[in-house]
């Protein structure tokens, strides 16, 4: 049901409640609402207060989105000498800053995926909810800070102890959230309003939106007695959903199928398969993809904008000759803008033919984002290094790593959509649609280009800068060409493979019950 027609069905329960108060009604006054909620004069004007959650929703979606991403910061930032061994100082980098990157933006995105599921039951707000909300979101802008010192600290029990802290806190705002909005039913989703069981929705609610926050409170007690540990059990917050699920199912088989109660009904709960919300999926990755871009820019500004005594000096006064010493590092950044904004139009266009979302295709789409983050990283190691120096091979590699990884991701979650083909793919794109084949290629061409170029800069180390740097130039021209490259693969495929099938431009294609979905194929 849409917003307007929650906004209706809301008035009409208010102006039905104040007819029945003028008829001195009581008793049909306390029906009018579930669990006898008696409204006043106070409650009407709450009413009259009230606003769609969408406006709050964009906000929340972008700052978290910015939260998430600029944790790549401190790591993007690690200098490296040109004497020092790269691989050595990676080596160090993936025990510290970037395994901590990526737990915590695990654990950002979790956080956010814990909001989709509380505005989901919450379509309304007022004032109250939009400050309640507002310390929510002050309390995820300092994680990065929290993070900071984690990666900087990564032996001290501060930077972990912060970082727990502020969860709980966040966990114990959202909790009065849910209090509050339960208290005044208006606020709520249609299909709770009218319900007879508020009481185990918000109980069951309280109890999803808790396990986090009781897991950072364990982890930060572990933090003094075994500190490895109390990363392990941050690390368990990622796939709590998913553990939780295989620990019912083990249930099930033990003891055997229990029986479903109010509070298992799909309105707030951890089960993989329940849909997100398409459209704060896309507005997230979108604003992960904005930051990165703009993370890039941020680095020319800062570092490739001469001194001008220094070009005075050295230069003679010419800028133009000052500038040409930055070659390379713009044109690392054209790449890696290049880059990812191609890696947005290939996830555009696959949640352009989704119709709806799973959790395992939002965890993967929170990897692929994981990875995009990163590519800053790649940025700053692509120029930093001599040119046909060691440390330059090894810093293109770990780019290539990067946008593999990152392409990979966004590849699963169409393999992962194709498997339930019938609840989240247009018809279409679907196993044997007009647009598979052009999909597919669209979405496996990053990973084999960046799979190939790593390969190809093992066996040709000393050009491996310019093998790289044109790899970034010509793949947007093979995006614009793909569609034409696809039909002729295809059609040289069905040269050689079968040369006598009639056209299938001539043959009336069946709809889709005719087609056979892609997981009874697996099967």
């Amino acid at each position: 049901m849409g917003e307007n027609d929650d906004a209706d069905i809301i008035e009409h329960h208010v102006e039905e409640e104040m007819e029945k108060r003028g008829a001195r009604s009581h008793a049909a006054s306390s029906s009018s609402f579930p669990e006898s909620v008696t409204p006043s004069d106070r409650d009407r004007e709450g009413h009259s207060g009230t606003q769609s959650s969408h406006r709050l929703l964009a906000y929340s979606d972008a700052l978290i989105s910015i939260i998430a991403t600029v944790m790549i910061l401190p790591v993007a930032h690690t200098k490296v000498e040109d004497n020092e061994e790269l691989r050595q100082s990676v080596q160090l980098l993936l025990t510290t800053k970037i395994a901590v990157y990526l737990m915590t933006f695990m654990i950002v995105t979790v956080a956010w995926a814990a909001h989709i599921r509380l505005f989901q039951v919450i379509v309304r707000i007022d004032d109250c909810l939009a400050l309640l909300n507002l310390a929510c979101m002050m309390l995820i802008t300092f994680l990065p800070y929290t993070f900071s010192l984690m990666a900087t600290f990564p032996e001290n029990v501060l930077g972990i102890l912060l970082f727990c802290g502020c969860v709980m806190v966040i966990g114990v705002i959202q909790c009065l959230i849910v209090l509050y909005a339960f208290s005044r039913p208006f606020l709520l989703n249609e299909q709770i309003q009218i319900s007879e069981h508020q009481t185990f929705y918000r109980e069951h609610i309280l109890k999803v939106i808790m396990r986090v926050p009781l897991m950072c409170f364990i982890a930060s007690i572990f933090s003094f007695i075994f500190f490895q540990l109390s990363y392990a059990l941050l690390a368990i917050v990622i796939f709590l959903p998913y553990i939780s699920q295989s620990l019912k199912w083990c249930r099930n088989k033990a003891i055997g199928q229990v029986e479903e109660t109010p509070d298992s009904m799909m309105f707030y709960t951890y089960l993989p398969n329940e849909p997100l919300s398409k459209e704060r999926v896309e507005a997230f990755s979108d604003g992960v993809y904005a930051i990165v871009a703009t993370l890039l820019i941020l680095d020319i500004c800062e570092d490739n904008v001469p001194d001008p005594s220094v070009v005075e000096k050295q230069f003679g006064g010419s800028l133009v000759a000052a500038l040409q010493v930055y070659g390379p590092e713009f044109l690392a950044y054209f790449g890696s803008f290049a880059t990812v904004g191609l890696l947005w139009f290939t996830h555009h266009s696959l949640f352009l033919h989704v119709t709806k979302t799973t959790r395992f295709m939002g965890l993967l789409n929170t990897f692929s984002l994981a990875f995009v983050g990163g590519l800053p990283l790649a940025y700053q190691l692509t120029h930093e290094f001599p040119d046909n120096s060691r440390n330059e091979l090894e810093a293109i590699q770990i780019s290539c790593v990067i946008i593999f990884f990152a392409g990979i991701f966004q590849l699963a979650i169409w393999v992962v959509a194709l498997y339930s083909e019938q609840e989240t793919l247009h018809p279409y794109v679907r196993y044997g649609g007009r647009e598979h084949v052009f999909m597919l290629a669209k979405l496996a061409l990053y990973p084999c280009v960046a799979l190939g170029t790593f390969f190809l800069t093992c066996i040709l180390s000393k050009f491996s800068a310019p093998i790289f740097h044109l790899m970034e130039i010509t793949v947007p021209f093979a995006f614009l060409l793909l569609r034409l490259l696809v039909r002729i693969g295809l059609a040289l495929l069905r040269l050689i493979f079968c040369p006598d099938r009639p056209d299938t431009r001539s043959i009336v294609v069946e709809e889709d019950e005719t087609r056979v979905p892609f997981n009874a194929l697996v099967t």
